[in-house]
């Protein structure tokens, strides 16, 4: 397999099989979404602030929820996301809302080809980099689309969660970005059961990678945090310790899950 060639059309394909299981799954509570809820978590919220008039470009929004809960808090918001049934059934909660977010479906190391504009913020949370091989190009990217001033909004997983294999039984992979991640999964995070097969291809980003790169482009780094928990159950063998915060039962506490970034552009 040339990953160079190749993973741009595995992922998608990926992404493409799960978002048909992901829109009617109990994860993604999408009845409770149109009937008003946000799928926004605290963390991101408490980075965000008041966003009312601003403009966000949401990176890598899967089906939107995210990008349309942005919306309803009276942002101009505009989703790019790999996956085009992804984004197909973005467009159809944004009219089914009555919203005026816009979505572009591309890889977004190609978004210069689709969108010509500058945000106030950008916006990208769990599970969005581990996809990207090239975390330098990514920082580009952010820094391209911030207006002078403009803020980046960044929560993700932490990059020492990926280096357990599937059952958090022993260390599999490097902490740093040294080789392609590979997998074959039955079901998603969201739906274990779920009739699918899926293979996927994803990299590990230590913190300072993604730290340097922001930098490097122009980026000062405002807030920086890590959690002890994850508002997701996504992992196997996870508890709710509280509510809205899911620990892995073998750690506790002990295990950083996720990060945050809040940066400004020069």
């Amino acid at each position: 397999m040339n990953l160079n060639q190749d993973y741009l059309a595995i992922n998608k394909a990926c992404w493409n099989a799960r978002t048909e299981h992901h829109i009617n799954s109990n994860f993604y509570k999408l009845d409770k979404f149109l009937n008003g809820a946000s799928s926004l978590n605290s963390i991101e919220l408490d980075l965000l602030g008041d966003i009312r008039g601003k403009k966000i470009l949401h990176l890598q929004c899967h089906f939107g929820m995210d990008t349309l809960s942005l919306a309803r808090m009276g942002a101009h918001v505009t989703g790019v996301d790999l996956s085009n049934k992804a984004i197909d059934k973005a467009k159809e909660l944004n009219i089914q809302l009555n919203l005026d977010a816009n979505f572009i479906c591309c890889n977004i190391y190609d978004l210069p080809q689709y969108l010509n504009e500058q945000f106030d913020i950008v916006f990208t949370s769990y599970g969005s980099i581990g996809w990207l091989p090239d975390i330098e190009k990514w920082a580009e990217i952010v820094s391209q689309y911030l207006k002078p001033q403009g803020e980046l909004i960044f929560v993700e997983f932490h990059p020492f969660v990926w280096m357990y294999d599937n059952n958090f039984s022993r260390i599999q992979y490097s902490y740093f970005n040294v080789e392609a991640i590979v997998e074959t999964e039955l079901g998603s995070y969201a739906d274990s059961n779920a009739p699918i097969k899926t293979e996927s291809v994803g990299w590990n980003h230590p913190i300072s990678d993604v730290f340097n790169n922001l930098i490097k482009n122009g980026l000062d780094i405002d807030v920086f945090k890590e959690f002890d928990y994850s508002p997701y159950n996504v992992f196997p063998n996870m508890e709710e310790t509280e509510k809205g915060r899911f620990r892995l039962k073998s750690f506790g506490n002990k295990l950083p899950l996720i990060y945050a970034i809040k940066a400004h552009k020069i």
